[in-house]
């Protein structure tokens, strides 16, 4: 059983969130999950075939779990889109750190690993973990985007794999494109038939934050001193159909944390005999199976009943 009530935080920022609350205390850490771009808090709430999400299961097991949507994003309160950052974004949910209790482990996803990582460091005194699904990586390594052409209001930026137009300023919706060939891609696990809901639940993303995710003209979000993460635990976990993170990529973060000093270890889901997932594999067809090797690592890593 779990008691849920949403909650929000207005300083520096107003930011929303679920918080999920054991009805049996436990003295595990406070969980903190941090959705990726286009998507909201409920990406954690519910599978894409309408199951209960990661935050309810996590919540079930005995962790507190705190759901933000980003500032300026989904229920938290608006911002002017030119004014949105990463850093903005990780000012805001710093507040939501503070309003847990006890330790704090991160669950990031995508473009929400980059505000992971600078969150480690802003709240280095709280948290003691992150768990990264599909991250982006953080500034200090991610190679710098190629601009092609620049414009004041668009650039054209290269990066492995593809040419992408990026605009400056503004709210980007993704379209069926992206939804399909990014976020669905050649998933086995995501449910064709879901497809079409989960696109419309999608929402508009600061286009600044795009802008910063491919490290255009250097400004994807960087750890200014990594060696905040020395000690910490985190696991970093890719799928084996995820078109953006294939493990030659997603590998070298969890190597880079694990040289700042922090206990890394990286999880290629095809190493634990699960094929077939792609980039939003918390509403997947296996959703459960991934969480469950997730609170696993949990248990192991920080549970003290």
């Amino acid at each position: 059983m779990i008691q849920q009530r949403g909650q929000f935080v207005t300083d520096p920022l107003g930011v929303y969130f679920d918080q999920l609350t054991p009805v049996s205390p436990t003295r595990h850490p406070t969980l903190v999950l941090i959705h990726g771009g286009g998507h909201t808090g409920s990406c954690w709430r519910v599978t894409a075939d309408g199951h209960p999400g990661w935050a309810d299961r996590f919540a079930a097991r005995g962790y507190p779990t705190l759901v933000p949507d980003w500032p300026g994003h989904g229920r938290s309160g608006a911002i002017a889109p030119e004014l949105i950052t990463g850093e903005l974004l990780c000012q805001g949910l710093a507040g939501v750190i503070d309003k847990a209790e006890g330790p704090v482990v991160l669950v990031t996803h995508s473009m929400g690993g980059a505000l992971g990582w600078r969150l480690a460091e802003l709240r280095a005194d709280r948290v003691v973990g992150i768990v990264a699904l599909a991250p982006a990586p953080p500034g200090n390594i991610q190679p710098v985007g190629t601009v092609e052409r620049a414009t004041d209001d668009e650039v054209w930026v290269r990066t492995p794999g593809r040419l992408g137009r990026l605009r400056r300023r503004g709210l980007v919706l993704h379209d069926a494109d992206f939804v399909t060939h990014k976020l669905v891609g050649d998933s086995a696990r995501f449910p064709r038939a879901a497809v079409p809901g989960y696109a419309r639940m999608l929402t508009a993303t600061a286009a600044r934050l795009l802008f910063e995710r491919q490290n255009t003209e250097a400004t994807q979000l960087r750890v200014i001193d990594p060696t905040c993460l020395a000690g910490k635990h985190i696991l970093l976990i890719t799928g084996t159909e995820d078109l953006d993170h294939p493990r030659d990529i997603d590998e070298p973060i969890a190597a880079w944390a694990g040289a700042q000093g922090a206990h890394a270890e990286y999880v290629w889901l095809a190493d634990h005999g699960i094929d077939g997932n792609g980039h939003m594999l918390m509403m997947e067809d296996n959703a459960d199976t991934i969480a469950d090797l997730v609170l696993d690592w949990l248990d192991h890593t920080f549970a003290r009943r």
